[in-house]
């Protein structure tokens, strides 16, 4: 019993450390009661689960402990001589925005709940409540806390590189250090991760950071140009070279020339084009459609993919030669998901930006909003926020965002729950609506988010119809 007991101290001791402020110093909580015996109680309580204690009988006394001492959490009686725990609670909502309230009482009501709520308070307990009701309120409120100053804090998010990139997490710091260090050289950089979380914009800092940062920077999306276009625009034609060719044209390499090309989903061309590809990197010369002589060109390439190369290299689908060539150095870009510390940041980001693009100050976001947002799974990654934000942004004429205003998609993805007896059909078919959904029904940006063309959601959703 008593291992058990222990047990769960050690849980919601480890609890509250996950809800602590990210600065590293130890939470301050004011606790407000003129009882002594329930200032000892929870003083014991919250130091136990080592949170730094101050203590006030009535509401004037707390009041001067928020002038002199910083204070993350004020946990206070209702009814106390003079100045109730509502009038404290409305001081400290209007006076000070960094610092949370939970309201305790004896007499428990639902008109003293709602008030409680509507001066400001962030949770409400009920005497007598047990140490572990205590400690998951103060977890939570801590949390809220938390999420808020991060989504509302001022300035601006940090940027790990002048071109969009955007993060504190540990994650994007790596990309950071990674970016840093790719710049020194002139070596094959291939970058991989999902569809939107920002491979191109990794690129762009490459090339900006590093000696080539004067000379053009040339992106090419091999997956939407059409396989017989693409050996033209890459390598250029000679007039005459096939019909329509009325004039000679240099391709993307020649553009390039002392400066970087960036090959978006490289994974997408062909295994002819992959050859023509290789003697790039391997002779640093191309061929212009109709030439018979190739010609030099200084060219650093980027590549990216959002595929698993060596599984399409066991499928016959990519030369493992040119893999080998452009897998000097690598790096791969964590999906969203993974990136929970930086979603407020990219929020803030972004509806700061289209706000500013309309001519209006940027709303708020609620608590619940930006937890939907936090527990949201985001497959089409930043891009997928980015998109969320504007449409928000644009159809939302609120100071305050709230779940409801949220699409549906993004509401109620926690509650559904899939029966494991589907097929990988239907699944697919889901997915594809609720990103359909999520992006107004744009089949382009729904595309990009899905890592396919057009063409191939078209099929898609057209299997997906009744036949007659």
């Amino acid at each position: 019993m008593q291992n058990k007991i222990a047990g769960r101290k050690k849980l919601n001791i480890l609890k509250n450390e996950k809800s602590k402020p990210p600065s590293g110093k130890k939470t301050s909580i004011l606790i407000v009661d003129d009882a002594p015996a329930t200032l000892e109680l929870l003083e014991r309580n919250l130091s136990s689960a080592g949170y730094k204690i101050l203590k006030a009988s009535n509401v004037a006394e707390a009041l001067r402990v928020i002038e002199c001492v910083p204070v993350d959490l004020v946990i206070t009686d209702i009814k106390m001589p003079g100045l109730s725990g509502v009038e404290l609670a409305r001081h400290v909502r209007e006076n000070c925005a960094n610092i949370a309230v939970i309201i305790i009482t004896a007499y428990p009501s639902v008109k003293g709940a709602v008030e409680a709520v509507k001066t400001g308070a962030e949770d409400y307990l009920a005497k007598p409540f047990t140490s572990d009701e205590l400690l998951s309120a103060v977890a939570r409120t801590l949390s809220n806390l938390q999420m808020r100053t991060a989504a509302h804090a001022a300035g601006k998010p940090r940027l790990l590189a002048p071109h969009g990139l955007i993060g504190e997490s540990k994650a994007m710091l790596r990309i950071g250090s990674f970016i840093n260090k790719a710049a020194l050289t002139s070596a094959t950089v291939l970058i991989s991760g999902e569809s939107g979380t920002g491979k191109e914009l990794v690129a762009r800092a490459i090339h900006y950071k590093s000696a080539r940062a004067s000379a053009p920077f040339v992106p090419v999306n091999c997956g939407a140009i059409p396989e017989e276009l693409l050996e033209s625009e890459l390598f250029g034609h000679i007039k005459g070279a096939f019909t329509g060719a009325n004039e000679t044209r240099a391709g993307f390499f020649q553009t390039a020339d002392g400066g970087t090309i960036f090959l978006d989903e490289i994974s997408e061309t062909s295994l002819s084009m992959q050859v023509k590809l290789l003697r790039v990197l391997q002779d640093k010369e191309v061929c212009m459609v109709g030439a018979t002589r190739t010609r030099k060109v200084d060219v650093r390439i980027l590549a990216s993919t959002n595929k698993h190369i060596p599984t399409l290299i066991k499928k016959g689908l990519f030369r493992d030669d040119l893999y080998y060539r452009i897998n000097v150095i690598t790096a791969e870009l964590p999906p969203l998901r993974e990136r929970e510390d930086d979603i407020f940041l990219l929020t803030r980001s972004f509806a700061g930006k289209f706000a500013e693009e309309l001519g209006h100050p940027a709303p708020l976001f609620s608590d619940g909003a930006l937890q939907v947002l936090r527990n949201y799974q985001w497959p089409g990654n930043v891009r997928e926020l980015e998109n969320v934000i504007q449409r928000l942004i644009v159809m939302t004429d609120k100071d305050v965002i709230d779940i409801p205003d949220l699409p549906s998609v993004m509401r109620f993805s926690a509650f559904q729950s899939a029966p494991p007896n589907r097929t990988l059909a239907t699944v697919e078919a889901e997915y594809i609506r609720s990103v359909l959904q999520s992006v107004n029904n744009n089949k382009t940006t729904a595309a990009k988010i899905l890592g396919i063309d057009r063409k191939t959601l078209r099929e898609k959703l057209e299997k997906e119809k009744p036949s007659a």
